[in-house]
């Protein structure tokens, strides 16, 4: 079995507007949200073995608040052609993943496309199709390599978004 975490950055601030989108931080509640995720996270044994995030300082930022909540020393890659990618792309970063369970820390739309992608059927959680930040699906796919990975196979294991964390 393979698990893929699919997580939409944090919320970021735009308190700076003469950052560019991609240096973008979070704000307050975007590193709250964080934290609130990555407890969720380990709670219920979701652990990622391997991380690959975009280069969005939002992207990285959320990573620095799930990594010290989580307790991990996990290295994750950082991975430019991340930021704003389509599904197409993130599919052929996860077919070349090397380990059983796998967290992307990226952007909408393409997490939420992605996500829907790789789904077997179509989730009744209105949440999914929005991805507000730090929507967070673990997707599970009865696969012993990432190389097996098709469309449409994935059965959802869990949605979360911070709200319904408190």
């Amino acid at each position: 079995m393979k698990r893929v975490i699919l997580m939409r950055h944090a919320k970021s601030s735009w308190d700076n507007l003469d950052l560019s989108d991609h240096d973008r931080t979070l704000n307050d509640r975007g590193r709250k949200s964080a934290v609130m995720i990555g407890n969720w996270l380990v709670e219920n044994n979701y652990v990622p073995d391997q991380v690959i995030c975009s280069t969005a300082v939002r992207c990285m930022e959320t990573w620095a608040g799930l990594k010290e909540t989580m307790g991990l020393e996990i290295e994750p890659t950082f991975d430019r052609s991340l930021y704003h990618a389509h599904g197409s792309l993130l599919r052929e970063k996860l077919t070349a993943a090397h380990a059983n369970t796998v967290l992307f820390l990226c952007h909408n739309p393409g997490v939420s496309a992605f996500a829907e992608e790789l789904l077997e059927s179509r989730p009744k959680d209105r949440d999914l199709y929005k991805y507000p930040t730090a929507a967070t699906t673990v997707i599970d796919f009865d696969i012993a390599d990432w190389s097996e990975l098709s469309l449409r196979s994935g059965k959802l294991e869990a949605f979360i978004i911070p709200r319904r964390l408190g």
